[in-house]
């Protein structure tokens, strides 16, 4: 008789719980993007963004460099860490680093167009980008774990062009821009697949952490092609 009295069947249960940690995952990247944008707004209007922008311009492809190597390093994080405060440390610092990294990208931005439009407009391109392949992995319910492999060897050979454009002085032009665009894509589509198939009920931070990082890297490229083409 108790267990008439119980709606809910173990598998809706578990479908109820899965949603609802899907949503939490949501939720911190929102939240993160929102603590990313305020953190850009403070070091340019108090001008610590034009300060450590100066320096940093003059060496782009070790920016690139040190970009794509944070990227990595929050993603191996994100499959690392275990407790809930060091999860939230390491995605605050990641929050905080990646605002310092792209300081010296938007304060050029805004030299290039100082009404602020071509990043208004890489951002639209970005959210809409990353909506559509979110809502490809929820729809489709895919399993896009198959991806891991391409997209470390990818990242590999994305720091070797860098490593070799420094040492020999070419420069990364707009193909290798489309390139990372693409590879952003896939690791959204990637990390969300993650999220939905794979992460335990209780890494919801890391997981936010690691699709905020592919967002970042797809908002990077995306504004870097905008560049270029102005």
């Amino acid at each position: 008789m108790q267990d008439n009295l119980n709606p809910m069947s173990a598998p809706a249960y578990a479908v109820e719980a899965r949603a609802e940690f899907i949503w939490k995952c949501y939720a911190h990247v929102v939240v993160a993007i929102l603590a990313f944008a305020a953190i850009e707004a403070y070091l340019f209007s108090s001008g610590v963004a034009a300060a450590i922008a100066a320096p940093m311009m003059n060496n782009w492809l070790l920016v690139l460099g040190a970009f794509i190597l944070v990227g990595m390093g929050a993603t191996h994080l994100a499959h690392r860490l275990e407790s809930k405060t060091s999860q939230y440390a390491a995605f605050a610092v990641f929050v905080v680093a990646e605002a310092l990294i792209f300081a010296p990208m938007l304060m050029l931005a805004m030299i290039k167009d100082p009404s602020g439009s071509m990043i208004e407009s890489a951002a639209g391109v970005t959210v809409l980008g990353c909506a559509g392949l979110i809502a490809t992995a929820m729809i489709t319910r895919k399993d896009f774990s198959f991806l891991r492999g391409i997209l470390v060897w990818a990242g590999i050979l994305a720091l070797v062009g860098i490593v070799s454009a420094v040492i020999f002085g070419f420069q990364m032009g707009t193909w290798f821009s489309l390139a990372m665009i693409g590879l952003a894509g896939a690791a959204v589509l990637y990390d969300t697949s993650n999220i939905i198939h794979h992460y335990p009920a209780d890494k919801y931070v890391a997981a936010s952490m690691a699709l905020f990082a592919s967002i970042a890297m797809m908002f990077w490229y995306v504004l870097r092609l905008f560049m270029s083409r102005d």
